[in-house]
């Protein structure tokens, strides 16, 4: 599945590039190298950008959990004392 999300953003990527480079560019060479080449790089980047939106996701969670145990266990002791 990431390796579709990865090929479908790097399409949307390059065709975006080539619609604005229309503008701009007039050596068709240039435009469509420079959109390929920053569409594949995106298509390449994906996986690792989220795999860290989602590891730091985790450690969120996962730090809020602690945290929570910790309230839970000073109002105990509150509780108690």
């Amino acid at each position: 599945m990431q390796r579709f999300i990865g090929v479908s953003l790097g399409a949307i990527v390059t065709y975006v590039l080539l619609i604005a480079a229309d503008a701009w560019s007039a050596d068709p060479a240039a435009k469509y190298g420079m959109a390929v080449v920053i569409g594949a790089i995106v298509s390449w980047l994906w996986p690792w950008v989220i795999g860290i939106l989602l590891a730091r996701r985790l450690k969120a969670r996962h730090d809020q959990k602690i945290s929570d145990e910790v309230d839970k266990q000073l109002a105990e002791e509150r509780k108690k004392g």
